[in-house]
């Protein structure tokens, strides 16, 4: 009898995504004189994904997204200046977070949680892509 092994073709199809959700902090934003003298809370939400061809190693920290030191980068961001739009603010976020070489989209989520009555928020959802 002959023992015939067959080959595992099997191939997987990764998605990774590093998520920072629900992150407040309070900025100076916005187009009213009454916003650049009080800084305000603004919600940030936001998605990273990553090339998924690269395997994450703990030997290698650029085959991650630290989204502590990301988390960080946007505190930065929104200590140094005044931003007059959320969309400012999102284009200097992307900026920042596309840095790194691995990441292939962002998706960001921002809103101000105090400006507008009888509401929980107002804000924007921007999604940005490397081209390939």
């Amino acid at each position: 009898m002959k023992i015939i092994k067959l080959k595992d073709k099997t191939k997987y199809k990764y998605k990774r995504k590093v998520s920072i959700k629900n992150l407040i902090l309070k900025i100076s934003i916005g187009l009213h004189d009454f916003e650049k003298k009080k800084k305000q809370r603004v919600r940030f939400n936001i998605d990273i994904s990553t090339d998924s061809s690269i395997k994450p190693s703990s030997n290698n920290l650029l085959s991650i997204v630290n989204y502590e030191e990301t988390i960080n980068k946007i505190t930065n961001i929104t200590e140094k200046k005044h931003h007059g739009l959320l969309e400012d603010l999102a284009e200097n976020i992307f900026d920042v977070i596309f840095e790194r070489k691995i990441v292939k989209q962002v998706s960001l989520k921002l809103e101000k949680l105090d400006i507008i009555k009888n509401t929980e928020s107002v804000g924007i959802e921007v999604t940005k892509r490397r081209d390939e």
